[in-house]
């Protein structure tokens, strides 16, 4: 079982299908991204579910930066995906085509959240408990 999402033509990913497995291919088929993109009239590329952050989850070969999801941008220059950019501040890491706060995330035990008016994490205000 392979995965692919289908690309628009602004390259953003508008669905990831389960497809058949790239080297099982019947007579007169000579590419799943060909046949699935003719199909649904898209772009098809394969992608892999056990990719993250361009690191492969059981230690095999990264693929295409990170799986897929509706809403990511294909790269084709990079040959990655990567989701949207949560805050304006955020850069993409070249490295593992995930976006990062410009400031790390504090690492004292404690849930935060970006506050993209400050740019810093901030501790959220609990909600007050009900009598």
């Amino acid at each position: 079982m392979a995965h692919y999402a289908l690309i628009n033509e602004h390259n953003i990913v508008t669905q990831v299908i389960v497809g058949r497995d790239e080297n099982d291919l019947p007579d007169g088929i000579t590419s799943w991204e060909d046949y699935y993109g003719n199909f649904h009239g898209q772009t098809c590329v394969r992608t892999s579910y056990n990719t993250h952050g361009n690191q492969h989850t059981d230690g095999g070969t990264p693929f295409r930066g990170n799986y897929a999801g509706i809403g990511f941008t294909y790269d084709p220059e990079l040959d990655v995906f990567v989701s949207p950019q949560p805050f304006p501040s955020w850069v993409l890491d070249k490295a593992t085509f995930l976006w990062t706060a410009p400031i790390p995330y504090p690492d004292d035990g404690k849930l935060y959240v970006w506050d993209e008016n400050t740019l810093q994490w901030i501790v959220p205000i609990p909600e007050p408990e009900q009598p």
